[in-house]
């Protein structure tokens, strides 16, 4: 029997525009961000709230930032999240924040603005993994019913060179799933961090480029885009079907590969 996972309700009908916190503006987290709003706009159109987001980044645009990154020479000096936000309200009439600052490593320096429904994470390194996987686990039994400052889901992307990997789990314990006799339901999802044992992993903080061709060495062209697409396609079946039967995939460019991971 097939497994499958029905999308909380709550994105479904929501009363208001479905929250979500993208954490990081750089590779992946620019086209990320673009495809949100794609997605927006057409979850609008079929008569659904759509998304509000919030962008958070502390970086400034650099030389390096170009080409691979959505940002152009005009924007050297600003901030990441404000100068991506600003573009993209700017162009969709969206009225959507940033932030230029780190989300809150712990649950005790969050503020009820920091909540979200959907948190997708596009960053670098380990520790800030885990931290949001803390954070996020202090945080998911506040209340006891769901609203916008309710966390359903985790999407996480990550990336190498040229491979690279999204993961979409559940905050809550467990999502609840309709009676079904053509599939077996499934209401809890693994996050990345129970997939990856981070804790065991030594990382080297690889520091910012100078260049772009330095940045090349590191992250291929198309790899971050790619890995965008595939990821928020997730995101556009959970709202579109109202279940998925995948909850992420591995993607290797070498070899023009594209392996699903089933719910």
């Amino acid at each position: 029997m097939k497994r499958v996972h029905y999308t909380d309700n709550y994105l479904i009908n929501p009363q208001h525009p479905v929250t979500v916190n993208l954490i990081g503006g750089g590779g992946t987290g620019s086209q990320v961000l673009t495809c949100l709003a794609r997605l927006d706009v057409t979850l609008r159109a079929l008569n659904h709230p759509g998304l509000f987001v919030t962008l958070y980044d502390p970086d400034e645009v650099t030389e390096a930032n170009t080409g691979r990154q959505l940002f152009g020479y005009s924007d050297f000096g600003l901030n990441k999240a404000v100068c991506l936000i600003s573009r993209i309200n700017n162009f969709f009439g969206n009225d959507w924040r940033a932030i230029p600052g780190l989300f809150p490593a712990v649950a005790k320096d969050a503020k009820e603005g920091n909540m979200a429904n959907i948190t997708i994470t596009c960053t670098d390194n380990v520790k800030s993994r885990l931290d949001m996987w803390n954070f996020l686990k202090t945080v998911r039994e506040i209340g006891n019913y769901t609203d916008y400052r309710t966390p359903l889901y985790w999407m996480d992307f990550g990336n190498a060179q040229a491979t690279g990997q999204v993961i979409m789990g559940t905050v809550q314990k467990k999502i609840p799933q309709p009676k079904s006799k053509q599939y077996q339901t499934v209401g809890s999802l693994k996050v990345i961090t129970e997939y990856v044992k981070y804790s065991a992993v030594k990382v080297e903080d690889s520091g910012p480029s100078c260049s772009l061709a330095e940045a090349l060495q590191k992250q291929d062209l198309f790899i971050n885009s790619m890995l965008a697409q595939l990821g928020c396609n997730i995101l556009w079946k959970m709202f579109r079907l109202g279940m998925i039967e995948y909850q992420g995939l591995y993607l290797n460019l070498e070899t023009m590969k594209v392996n699903p991971i089933g719910v």
